[in-house]
């Protein structure tokens, strides 16, 4: 919002309707598959009553798939249930300007019943519980995303015409790091940078990547929750603005056959003093980090499904593809699933399992959820792997989406963590996607069979 010493959030936005800066408040959940959905409401609307009281929302936008087909199997919406209305309650704290629509803010919200309670299988409730756990131990998770993604020279209806075919990517070969390749497409990467300023992220930098066409946009690490309200506006406005500027870029896991698009999660934690819990006085590592991080070893193929929730997903674990295959940490070693990286306060893990298609506030969950997992056991770090760990023989990480289910749907270390209610919803979502992958023909099926067979 426009800058005004001392005054809250709505208080600016009541400035700003007045003043004719602003006429339409998105409000606006995270679906479960990691996209916002909501509404655009007349500013003064806002103002006078969703602020105060929320606005209502059918309930199927937790319970169906990407097409937006209800699905069968969820626990708080069906058919036999009617599908009734939950209501998205802003939080304040989320409103900005959208500086690529004019005149607009948006407000991103939680999820509650009419009674008052949570929506707890709500993507932005499941890491608020998770935090909650920390919060009780007196930590804080300090959190950013890596998020990568393919630009098109193609618009997001000449690619749907094509099939996603013969598209032209924005660049014609390996630019990764190179400052002319990018330099060719700044004016859309600097509207990208500078209009995420303008809603409120941190940009540090922007650098190609190894695929044709992929870059990745990096933002300054904030609190866990805050990073994910980030990441989803983010991807949102910067589909939005490439699309305004006549392209279109895809955050999907894998493309084709070469190097997919990852989202590396970098997390810390500090305790009620600001200081690191992972590292003591004097920069060695605490006994808080090494159980956090045998926490993740031991429940990354349980959690696997809110790390990578789609059969494309699995696609992107290929050897030698920067993308990890073995459930190992490393130091600064990025054919690891896990890299410490840092020193002192800045000491930290990278996850690198999950893809540019992950849901972050479940993903931040997961990665909360097994680190606490690892502390209360007091489990012990296994020796770091040095080396190549492409070629190791340690356990594998789950190898379709199919495998994933299952190990989360039986996983006691979620049910634990999570509760019954999300593991089943979660578990569900997953077999909805199994299901469909399973009825769908595709072109290599096409290609393989229809004259040779």
């Amino acid at each position: 919002m426009s800058p005004a010493a001392g005054r809250t959030p709505l208080q600016r936005l009541a400035a700003d309707v007045a003043a004719g800066r602003v006429d339409t408040v998105v409000v606006a959940m995270t679906d479960m598959q990691g996209r916002l959905q909501g509404k655009r409401v007349a500013a003064p609307f806002f103002l006078e009553e969703v602020a105060r009281h929320g606005t209502e929302a059918c309930t199927y936008l937790l319970a169906v798939d990407v097409d937006m087909i209800p699905s069968p199997g969820y626990g708080i919406a069906s058919w036999e249930q009617g599908y009734g209305d939950f209501t998205i309650r802003p939080d304040l704290t989320t409103l900005r300007r959208l500086p690529w629509h004019p005149g607009t803010a948006l407000v991103l919200g939680d999820v509650g019943w009419a009674d008052g309670t949570s929506v707890t299988v709500s993507p932005r409730q499941v890491l608020r519980r998770q935090l909650a756990r920390l919060g009780e131990r007196g930590w804080t998770a300090l959190a950013a995303t890596e998020l990568e993604f393919l630009l098109f020279r193609d618009t997001y209806e000449d690619a749907w015409a094509r099939g996603y075919r013969e598209l032209t990517p924005s660049t014609l070969h390996n630019v990764d790091y190179s400052v002319v390749g990018t330099g060719r497409l700044e004016p859309l990467l600097r509207r990208i940078r500078l209009e995420m300023a303008g809603a409120g992220l941190m940009v540090e930098s922007v650098k190609g990547e190894c695929h044709r066409g992929q870059h990745e946009i990096a933002f300054h690490y904030q609190e866990a929750l805050a990073t994910c309200d980030n990441h989803v506006v983010y991807k949102t406005g910067a589909k939005e603005i490439a699309a305004q500027e006549g392209c279109s870029l895809t955050f999907m896991a894998k493309f084709d056959q070469r190097e997919g698009n990852s989202c590396h999660i970098h997390l810390s934690l500090r305790d009620r003093e600001d200081r690191p819990a992972f590292c003591d006085g004097v920069g060695a590592w605490s006994p808080v980090f090494t159980r956090f991080l045998a926490g993740q070893l031991a429940c990354l193929p349980e959690m696997a499904l809110l790390l990578a929730p789609n059969v494309n997903s699995y696609k992107r674990f290929v050897a030698g593809s920067f993308a990890p295959t073995a459930i190992t940490w490393g130091r600064d070693n990025r054919t690891c699933a896990l890299r410490v990286v840092g020193e002192g306060r800045s000491l930290r893990l990278e996850h690198r399992v999950p893809g540019g298609d992950v849901n972050p506030y479940l993903a931040l969950a997961a990665l909360v959820a097994a680190g606490l997992h690892g502390v209360e056991r007091e489990l012990p770090l296994e020796p770091e792997y040095r080396g190549n760990a492409y070629g190791s023989d340690r356990e594998r990480v789950p190898a379709t989406l199919r495998d994933a289910v299952q190990l989360f749907q039986q996983s006691r270390a979620a049910r634990d963590a999570f509760g019954d209610e999300v593991v089943d919803h979660y578990a569900n979502m997953g077999r909805v996607e199994v299901a469909a992958f399973d009825a769908a023909v595709t072109d290599w099926e096409r290609a393989r069979g229809f004259e040779r067979l």
